[in-house]
């Protein structure tokens, strides 16, 4: 046995099985940090089992945690020896243990490994049949971003369908091959949805079309008689009479696919729109 009289009188007071109690509470404590630092998680344990570079990453990090928690029982039995109180030396050990793997934690972590467990943690749940998702997770950040006249707008898609519009475009004989645009996107959307304030209605559906919410076809509404309330309003008329030769470009403004599941899921009690009429897919131009 070592003549060093520390030896003895660790022994001598009973402290060395707390001393060993120490040792296996500062392994775990630093097991525990590990994890949650997220690089040395049980995802890191996955791929070991199949990546040699993540093997010896793996085994890297187990041999840090080890000479970590060494060095922790080494510290503690140290500071008892020279007369500190068990207690008070187990608490500066583990303060002392945590700065350290905070620092290791932080100075290892790159910025894409966040992005990169949140997409693992996308993917467990795509895998989990018993998950209760049942809307998409951007459906509230869309709700912040709109104003109330908005979902009034959406809520006459949903439920009045497709909605014509109209551009005014110089015309003439050369019209066909080469024409200016006067005034675009022209509807009775604003009037029809019955919202505030008709001036920021262009504004409101390019925030719509923003959202990926609505776009915007060259395409006609199957009924064409939809087109003469729209063609008969004042701002058009003004916009036709603006040049000498002008011509009408008929359009119209759908729903996405998106579109409309936002609005059953969030604008609408679920039976209270039955039957949705048909919006024309977005094409690859949109």
């Amino acid at each position: 046995m070592s003549n060093d009289s520390s030896v003895p009188a660790l022994w001598e007071t009973g402290d060395l099985p707390g001393i060993a109690r120490i040792a296996g509470q500062a392994w775990l404590r630093s097991a525990g940090w590990a994890l949650e630092s997220g690089t040395r998680s049980a995802r890191n344990l996955g791929r070991a089992m199949t990546n040699p570079a993540a093997a010896g990453e793996l085994v890297h990090d187990l041999a840090v945690d080890i000479a970590d928690a060494t060095r922790a029982v080494g510290t503690v039995a140290t500071a008892v020896a020279n007369g500190v109180p068990l207690p008070r030396a187990v608490f500066e050990a583990s303060v002392s243990l945590s700065a350290r793997e905070k620092r290791r934690s932080n100075s290892e972590r790159r910025p894409e490994d966040d992005l990169r467990e949140r997409g693992e943690e996308l993917l467990r749940r795509s895998r989990d049949v018993w998950s209760e998702d049942t809307s998409h997770p951007a459906y509230a950040r869309i709700i912040d971003d709109m104003a109330p006249d908005e979902a009034r707008i959406l809520l006459l898609l949903l439920r009045g369908g497709p909605q014509p519009s109209v551009d005014v475009r110089t015309g003439g004989p050369t019209s066909l091959l080469s024409s200016s645009l006067i005034a675009s996107g022209m509807s009775m959307i604003g009037p029809r949805a019955g919202v505030r304030h008709l001036d920021e209605v262009p504004a409101y559906l390019n925030n719509l079309f923003r959202l990926g919410l609505i776009w915007f076809s060259s395409e006609q509404v199957e009924n064409p008689l939809e087109y003469q309330v729209v063609e008969a309003q004042p701002d058009v008329l003004d916009a036709m009479h603006s040049v000498r030769s002008a011509r009408l470009v008929r359009r119209s403004i759908h729903l996405t696919p998106f579109g409309v599941n936002f609005c059953t899921a969030c604008l609408v009690d679920a039976g209270d729109v039955t039957t949705v009429p048909k919006h024309q897919l977005p094409d690859d131009t949109h």
